[in-house]
C-alpha cells in the first residue's frame, strides 16, 4: 500500500483598519473548502491573535484540480 500524500497551504487573516481585529475569513474559508482543503491547525503569535490558517488535502485532488 503507497503512503498517502499530502499538499499544504496556509491562509494570513487579514487584518482590519486598527490591525488588532482581523477580517472575517469566511469567503476564504468556503473557497479553499471548495477546492478540496481541509483546516487542520492555526499558528498563532507570541502574543496572541492567529497568524495563519493551515490546511491540507491529498496530493492526488491537487492534480485533479489543476486539470
Amino acid at each position: 500500500m503507497t503512503p498517502r500524500t499530502w499538499e499544504y497551504r496556509t491562509l494570513r487573516p487579514e487584518r482590519g483598519a486598527t490591525m488588532e481585529e482581523a477580517v472575517d475569513p469566511e469567503a476564504a474559508l468556503n473557497g479553499l473548502g471548495a477546492d478540496g482543503w481541509e483546516l487542520v491547525d492555526t499558528i498563532e503569535y507570541v502574543g496572541g491573535g492567529t497568524k495563519f490558517l493551515v490546511f491540507k488535502r491529498p496530493a492526488s485532488e491537487a492534480e485533479l484540480a489543476d486539470e
